[in-house]
């Protein structure tokens, strides 16, 4: 099923989800059920610097597909501003320049982002 799941999504495409744990806040990142075979994850790259501003346990909210690969979880980017990096449009400059390219493509079509790497 997550094959399956894997080849229908495209980045930017959203998906409305439920955060359902943040194990250490400020350090690792949100889990979200999106509904599917696998569930979702924010990485901490994404979200506010202070823990504090992330979403909590059973906040609703919109994300865009933002990354997969052969894991079985979706990598989730919040479609809200309040719960995006402060920095977010430069960090995205800097290290994704190519996102507004990739949005609309199969998840497949793309190599994995570096993040500087």
């Amino acid at each position: 099923e997550w094959e399956e799941t894997r080849r229908r999504l495209h980045f930017g495409q959203r998906v409305s989800g439920r955060v359902v744990q943040v194990p250490r806040p400020g350090t690792i990142g949100v889990f979200v059920d999106i509904g599917l075979v696998v569930g979702g994850f924010v990485d901490v790259l994404l979200l506010p610097e202070d823990g504090a501003l992330w979403p909590t346990e059973g906040t609703e909210a919109e994300f865009e597909v933002w990354w997969v690969d052969e894991r079985p979880q979706i990598r989730l980017k919040p479609v809200d501003p309040r719960f995006l990096r402060e920095d977010f449009d430069e960090w995205l400059s800097r290290w994704r320049p190519g996102w507004h390219l990739e949005l609309g493509l199969p998840v497949l079509a793309v190599d994995p982002p570096s993040y500087g790497t």
